[in-house]
């Protein structure tokens, strides 16, 4: 190999692309952001608590004098079982127990099960 004191069109091309990208390498570092110790405030990113906090419970649903948005709030009741649940309580009469509710079409045991907790037939709970 001969050693010359010319740099090739190939070797010039490098250079210049090498130094192209530690001028673009120092502009990135030069315009980082300073870190958040720096700037004189903290970030906390979890909550410091030791009190548990719950939802308020919400009040039962009476089937009896619910309507259709009210309705809508029991697990597995959606609006067209929430129409059902009113005409029937309209042809019918009130619902004495939740259990009369398996009369209406489209409401099963699991469905039953699914809201009879937030549920109540009449003024008071289920019997």
């Amino acid at each position: 190999m001969k050693v010359t004191g010319k740099i090739t069109k190939t070797e010039c091309l490098l250079l210049v692309m090498t130094a192209v990208f530690l001028c673009v390498l120092a502009g990135l570092y030069l315009q980082r952001p300073e870190p958040v110790e720096e700037r004189g405030y903290t970030m906390i990113t979890t909550r410091e608590t030791d009190e548990t906090v719950t939802p308020e419970p919400s009040p039962p649903v009476d089937v009896n004098t619910a309507g259709l948005a009210e309705l809508e709030t029991l697990d597995g009741i959606g609006p067209v079982l929430a129409q059902r649940i009113i005409d029937y309580r309209e042809e019918n009469g009130s619902f004495a127990t939740l259990d009369e509710l398996l009369e209406v079409k489209g409401i099963g045991e699991a469905t039953l099960e699914g809201f009879r907790d937030r549920a109540v037939a009449g003024t008071g709970a289920d019997e």
